[in-house]
């Protein structure tokens, strides 16, 4: 069991609840199925194996999906914006589920990170690399630092840039408080989706996560966030402590920017100038709310 807190019954919420489980249970009937255009969908100029990296942008870059996400949606705007700078950029799936295709993250996030582990490998592999940049969304951007902590991942990556990770789990604007309300919801949730278990504050493996400090040597951190996440609650929990860190409040930048949770992953181009940024801090250039046009 989830180390979960009870919380005053709301009707609401209760409903919202259930919609939510509706959906879990429906993400995981086995009658569902992917359009051959879903499984052959292109990655439009990046995941190319025989791009060297270059002496300005040294490092490929992973991208890594969130939760329910894939190597393809997830990167349609960011994959291109970095390739067309010079970066030898790759992305991969992971946390599969059977049965379950085209949404992925959903797996056991230790396992998870073995595959990044993998993935990795095959990407210096193939680039002559010694080391790798991630860039990761939501789960994405979170699941890096278990590879990193402990799969060996900090001796072959140098920086990890997180856009809206989980990084000390979330509350889901306090839903997560209701489950005990509703017997065998977390069985449900932990049997069925274990990847999405594993990110509710304060399970066990947030807990292991975190133990003995947020961060290892020998790695670049940037936590890029928006105060308007509707996922990852409270936001500012996304943010890490330790050297060689800095977090960023999307807000700060350009005070104007309404991007929530999905957007700021995925479409949002002042996070995007921001990851350049993050990628190469030797050129890095003031991110303002005018960086939507660079």
């Amino acid at each position: 069991m989830l180390p979960w807190t009870r919380a005053r019954r709301s009707p609401r919420a209760r409903r919202t609840l259930a919609a939510l489980l509706l959906t879990v249970a429906a993400l995981v009937a086995p009658t569902a199925t992917a359009t051959a255009a879903e499984a052959a969908a292109p990655s439009r100029g990046w995941n190319d194996y025989s791009c060297k990296p270059s002496a300005a942008h040294p490092r490929p870059v992973v991208l890594v999906h969130g939760t329910f996400g894939n190597s393809v949606d997830n990167w349609l705007v960011l994959a291109p914006y970095l390739v067309n700078r010079g970066y030898c950029v790759f992305s991969l799936d992971y946390g599969q589920l059977p049965g379950v295709p085209f949404f992925n993250g959903l797996g056991p996030i230790e396992k998870s990170a073995g595959q990044l582990d993998v993935f990795v490998d095959k990407v210096l592999g193939a680039t002559g690399a010694p080391e790798a940049d991630l860039v990761g969304h939501s789960q994405g951007g979170m699941m890096p630092n278990y590879y990193l902590k402990f799969l060996g991942g900090a001796d072959k990556v140098n920086a990890l840039v997180g856009i809206a990770p989980d990084n000390h789990g979330t509350t889901l604007l306090g839903l997560t408080q209701l489950l005990p309300y509703f017997p065998g919801a977390e069985d449900l949730l932990t049997k069925n989706t274990p990847g999405l278990a594993d990110q509710i504050a304060g399970s066990a493996f947030i807990t292991k996560l975190n133990a003995g400090g947020d961060t290892v040597p020998g790695v670049r951190y940037t936590v890029i966030a928006t105060r308007y996440d509707e996922v990852v609650t409270p936001y500012r929990t996304q943010y890490l402590d330790g050297p060689n860190v800095r977090n960023v409040l999307l807000q700060d930048l350009c005070p104007v920017d309404l991007s929530e949770h999905v957007a700021i992953g995925t479409i949002d181009r002042i996070a995007f100038h921001e990851v350049v940024n993050a990628l190469d801090p030797a050129h890095a250039t003031p991110t303002t709310c005018a960086s939507v046009v660079g």
